[in-house]
Parts: C-alpha cells; sequence; structure tokens
C-alpha cells in the first residue's frame, strides 16, 4: 500500500466514521490499514485496552521464556561508543539504540498475544506480536492525548522509585523526550501543554515488576481532523520515544549504528472506533524469522549514559507480561 492509498483508505473511513485497524512501520514504507474484518482474514489480531478482534480462541498453555541469548556486549559496545560520539558531537541530545536478541520460546506467537497483559497488544501470525505498554496517540472529543515513556527500573529495588525519579541522566532524558513530543503535537494541535509530568507507573513481568516513568501531553485538534487523519498520523512519525531528538538527525545516526532496518518494531499501530483513535508503540517485540525468535528490545541514550548500564536495560526489557 502507497502512502497516498493509505492517505485516502484512512481519511475516507475516520470521516465516514467506520472502525478499522492500522499499522505503520518505524521507516515509514509500508503502512496498512483494514478494517476488522480483514484484519482478520490475514491473520492480524489486536486487543487495544478490551477492543479487539481476537474472540473465541481456544484455551492454550501460557507460553514461557525458556532462554534468552542477548547481543554479545563486544558487539553492542561499538553501536554505543558511535552514538554516544555522535551525541558528544552534538549531533543528538537522545537516541534510543535496539538490537535482537534471539529468544527460545515455548508457545506460538499467538499464544504470547493472547496471554499476555498489556494495553496495547498485536499479532501478525507467523510474523511477530507486541504487547507494548506505551501509547503513542490517543484522540477523544477533539483533543489528542500523547503520553511519552522514558525511564525503566527494576521495581524490587531497595527505594527503586525514589532512585528512579532521583537518577539524573534518566530525568534529562525524560524532559528531552517531553519536550520533543510538546513540539511534534504543536505540529498539527493548537493548545498544547503537558498536563501530568513524570509519573510513576508499575509493569508486572513474569520476571517481576518494573517501575517506568511517563508523562502526559494534551492539544486541541481542528474540527475537521477526520478528514486529514493519515497525513497528521505521518506528521508525527517515527514516535519521539523510541527515535530521539533532533528527529531528522538522530534517525539517520540510528540506521548507520543499528545497521538493520527495523520494519514494524518501534512503528505503531492503532484503532479507530468511530468516534476515538487509540495508538501504540510496538515496543516489547517478538518476531519470528524462520524456525527462530527473536525479541527486539532498546533504551535511549545521552551523553550521561554508559554503555554497561544501557546493554544490562537492553536485556532487562526481554520479558513475557505474563503472571
Amino acid at each position: 500500500m502507497t502512502k497516498a492509498q493509505f492517505f485516502d483508505r484512512v481519511n475516507h473511513w475516520a470521516k465516514q466514521k467506520t472502525p478499522f485497524l492500522f499499522l505503520v512501520d518505524f521507516e515509514k514504507k509500508t503502512p496498512l490499514v483494514f478494517s476488522f474484518e480483514e484484519a482478520e482474514e490475514q491473520g492480524i489480531f489486536f486487543d487495544i485496552k478490551g477492543q479487539t478482534n481476537a474472540l473465541n480462541f481456544p484455551e492454550e498453555a501460557p507460553p514461557q521464556l525458556l532462554e534468552k541469548k542477548g547481543i554479545p556486549f563486544d558487539e553492542y559496545r561499538p553501536a554505543f561508543e558511535k552514538v554516544h560520539r555522535e551525541i558528544n558531537h552534538g549531533n543528538s541530545f537522545l537516541l534510543n539504540l535496539t538490537f535482537p536478541s534471539k529468544i527460545r520460546l515455548e508457545g506460538s506467537l499467538k499464544t504470547v498475544f493472547l496471554h499476555a497483559k498489556a494495553p496495547y497488544k498485536m499479532c501478525w501470525e507467523n510474523r511477530f506480536t507486541c504487547f507494548s505498554p506505551e501509547c503513542f496517540v490517543r484522540i477523544e472529543d477533539d483533543f489528542i492525548f500523547t503520553y511519552p515513556m522514558k525511564g525503566t527500573i527494576d521495581a524490587t529495588l531497595p527505594n527503586a522509585k525514589e532512585k528512579l525519579l532521583g537518577n539524573t541522566k534518566e530525568e534529562r532524558e525524560h524532559h528531552t523526550i517531553v519536550d520533543l513530543m510538546r513540539n511534534d503535537l504543536s505540529q498539527i494541535a493548537r493548545e498544547v501543554s503537558v498536563t501530568k509530568f513524570r509519573f510513576l507507573e508499575k509493569v508486572s513481568t513474569n520476571e517481576g515488576p518494573l517501575y517506568q516513568t511517563s508523562s502526559e501531553i494534551r492539544g486541541k485538534l481542528p474540527n475537521d481532523w477526520r478528514s486529514s487523519l493519515g497525513e497528521m498520523l505521518f506528521q508525527l512519525l517515527p514516535a519521539g520515544s523510541v527515535s530521539g531528538a533532533p528527529k531528522d538527525k538522530t534517525t539517520s545516526i540510528i540506521r548507520a549504528a543499528e545497521k538493520d532496518k527495523r520494519g514494524f518494531y518501534t512503528g505503531i499501530f492503532g484503532v479507530y472506533t468511530g468516534t476515538t483513535l487509540d495508538t501504540g508503540v510496538m515496543i516489547r517485540f517478538i518476531e519470528k524469522n524462520n524456525d527462530s525468535h527473536y525479541f527486539r528490545s532498546g533504551g535511549g541514550i545521552t551523553a550521561l549514559s554508559n554503555a554497561k548500564e544501557e546493554y544490562d536495560e537492553l536485556i532487562q526489557k526481554i520479558y513475557l507480561p505474563i503472571f
């Protein structure tokens, strides 16, 4: 599907108040939009806060993450150092560096999708599944909201909340992404403001709980936003929390450091119900390549980042939210 075809279909269905599912890859080369029935025919299933086309599946035993083989630190470090040099030269202030890690999974991608507990879930059979905690944008009553998420810590650590909120690197990273997303929303909305700043959320995983920090940003859309919804979404992409700032230069550094395309990983997907739009960032992502599974993860790099700490965070994010 071309961008023009995507824009036409999204805008037409939005104006007609016809429900649909859409997804856009990180590189913005493969935008797709489906009716709910078309998505099911393609083997694409979604669950966004209970809005789902995945009904009446037979019960299966919960999947298990049997083994994870993160990228070796000696392979991660050169990419980190390349990114760090670019940051120190002033070419980026914040960059999200990601890598795939091979895992051994007991159960299918669909089984992971059905059992995972997350607000934004999607599965494309035999291709990938994601169980994302992160909203991209939400539109309700002509207001657009975004919830940038930056900062994660093991919730079982002593004084975990205080350590996360008091971490200077994490605080600066969060400020940067909030400023970026506020500026992004200002391109398409007015009266943009930060309505909640750096609040804590707890995420349960099969390896224990995590704390993460998020903020809420809100803007007022024009009354005719449905007639240009497709173009509006593209104007906001890629999501700032999984690219960085400044966005264009940082994205080019990402391509050089990561080498491989991300595809749908760190892209977005969402559902338009006829009245509201809710979308998620495609993180916490497992893809199937031949007979192997890979979990893609990463984290934000700043001038204050330490290679080993960032590598450890990348590995820590490999989990199943099944408990």
